[in-house]
């Protein structure tokens, strides 16, 4: 089910897919299951939400080896709030590290399911496979039958098709739908006519009707994204219904990054890219963006630094575009002289420090589970990102879970990488925004050669400004090419410099062909070389390269290593 090359690739899920499979009980009776394939990752939660409030059931699928892991509890408590019965299944039974006793111990103590009757498998060796099929018909309750009221039906996925335009994935939660219908979206009034609707088997096979209960998709040649969002009630034009279905919250994006062409001629193409990734991916948020640097360009909005890193690679390869990322920042917020608050999405937002009282950032409960062995290692990472120890929890004898305070700002860029090599990829975290808190950062800005570089300057704590100007200039020295003239590279808080490098020009010998004669030759030469660097330098440009914005985001890397 995971169809993306990316999802292949790295043996991760990133998008929820689903597939209907018909099925004969042991009672005899055939039964058709409407299944959805989640990802795991915290990064996608929002499509986890999703699928949970379209289904009546859920699989909890818990590695043997791994035992109970934070988004395990994040992804149980979600479905436990859409009041989903819940089958527990305990996977990769055959692995020679796997212990189910203790596993099956940890999810009673820690999730507080009954496990009496929990189902071990192996989809490797396709042990319970049956047992697994047999539960979900037994114990996950069936739809309603409301197939006699108007229709209503949720639009829970969809995605651009070049020759069909959009089509839409939904379930069918009131009455019927036929092919030829004439159909209202109820959030827009736009109308359509359905050239075909179907179920995807896991491949897309046409059906002429679809009842209340079952999932299919819709094409009805829809021409603009924003006319079929992911959340919109669909209803049929003769008998519409009265109101229409709750939907989806509106997320809000954790991390902003710039995306910009590399060849401006491409604006348009990211332009229509984005807007048509966006239907595939709700949580993506994007607005247009000048940069002096690199022009034209998006203002992206992200769940996460994995979410950023999936989506660049996604227009990337489906779209054929090269493109420049800027170091990702969060949301802070200022209250400005007159009182007035507002919301930073990037440094070059922030009002001078005259015209400003303070910067607030936002804060998360972070959750870490960890095998106890590692529990030095997490707590040392958490106290250099600026975390607040809040509880230890021991969740059985070799399982703890670590609960910190923690800015936002430190969590997004690599902390997910820091942690799994710290313990050996056993541990996992799951993070919550908790609110917005006044810290005393500053606005650490980059100059090279007198000139400001305004995707590199960085919202961060005072107390680590020095040490990150310094990386960041060392780094600079390394990615910015030599020039004809020397090039001061200086880290600045308003007009005071705190650190500072220098990239030492190239230098022709001037003085080869004096083999004698007085000083005062030399002298002559080397000034008039002095002179012509010192006019060089004020007319030079200094180019810098793309790889040199994002040294922003190897500071951290380069520091917990």
């Amino acid at each position: 089910m995971d169809s993306i090359d990316i999802e292949r690739e790295r043996g991760i899920t990133i998008k929820l897919n689903t597939a209907r499979m018909k099925y004969t009980a042991q009672d005899g009776q055939l039964y058709a299951l409407n299944l959805i394939d989640t990802p795991g990752h915290v990064d996608f939660t929002y499509e986890v939400s999703r699928s949970l409030s379209s289904c009546e059931g859920a699989l909890l699928v818990v590695d043997a080896s791994q035992g109970v892991e934070a988004q395990t509890l994040a992804n149980v408590w979600l479905a436990l709030e859409n009041d989903l019965e819940i089958v527990p299944v305990l996977n990769k039974i055959d692995l020679p590290g796997a212990e189910p006793e203790r596993v099956i111990r940890e999810i009673e103590e820690i999730i507080g399911l009954d496990c009496s009757n929990i189902i071990r498998a192996s989809a490797k060796m396709g042990l319970g496979i049956e047992e697994t099929l047999e539960a979900v018909v037994q114990r996950i309750p069936p739809p309603k039958n409301t197939v006699k009221d108007p229709l209503r039906a949720l639009i829970f996925d969809s995605y651009y098709d070049a020759y069909r335009g959009v089509v839409c994935q939904f379930r069918v939660v009131d009455g019927q739908v036929a092919k030829g219908d004439t159909v209202v979206m109820m959030n827009t009034g736009k109308e359509y006519t359905l050239d075909e609707i179907g179920v995807l088997a896991p491949v897309k096979t046409p059906v002429d009707t679809l009842y209340a209960g079952e999932v299919g998709y819709l094409a009805a040649q829809i021409k603009s994204v924003l006319d079929a969002r992911v959340g919109d009630t669909v209803t049929l034009k003769k008998n519409p219904a009265a109101d229409a279905l709750e939907g989806y919250e509106d997320v809000q994006p954790m991390v902003y990054c710039g995306l910009f062409p590399t060849d401006a001629d491409d604006y348009q193409d990211l332009r229509e890219a984005l807007g048509k990734l966006q239907l595939n991916d709700a949580a993506l948020k994007f607005e247009p963006e000048v940069n002096n640097a690199m022009g034209f360009g998006f203002r992206c909005g992200f769940l996460g630094l994995l979410h950023m890193e999936i989506v660049q690679e996604r227009l990337e390869r489906e779209y054929n575009l090269d493109l420049v990322t800027t170091a990702p920042t969060v949301v802070y917020k200022t209250l400005t002289n007159t009182g007035e608050e507002l919301t930073v999405n990037s440094p070059g937002d922030l009002p001078e420090a005259t015209k400003r009282q303070n910067i607030s950032e936002p804060y998360v409960r972070l959750e870490m589970v960890t095998p106890t062995e590692y529990v030095g290692n997490l707590m040392e990472l958490a106290n250099n990102r600026r975390g607040e120890f809040v509880e230890m929890k021991y969740l059985t004898d070799s399982r703890t879970t670590l609960v910190f305070n923690i800015p936002l700002a430190e969590v997004v860029t690599d902390y997910f990488d820091q942690l799994k090599s710290r313990s050996k990829g056993y541990a996992s975290m799951e993070y919550k925004i908790t609110g917005y808190r006044v810290n005393e950062l500053v606005l650490l800005e980059i100059k090279i050669n007198g000139e400001p570089a305004e995707p590199l300057s960085v919202i961060c704590h005072r107390d680590h400004a020095y040490r990150t100007g310094k990386a960041l200039c060392a780094k600079l020295k390394e990615l910015i090419p030599r020039q004809m003239f020397r090039v001061p590279i200086q880290a600045c808080i308003g007009a005071k410099v705190i650190a500072s490098e220098a990239i030492a020009p190239y230098r022709k010998d001037v003085l080869a062909k004096c083999y004698g004669g007085d000083i005062s030759r030399k002298k002559k030469l080397l000034q008039k070389q002095a002179d012509g660097k010192k006019r060089m330098k004020q007319l030079g440009k200094v180019e810098v390269p793309q790889a040199a914005f994002m040294a922003v985001l190897k500071i951290n890397q380069d520091s917990d290593s």
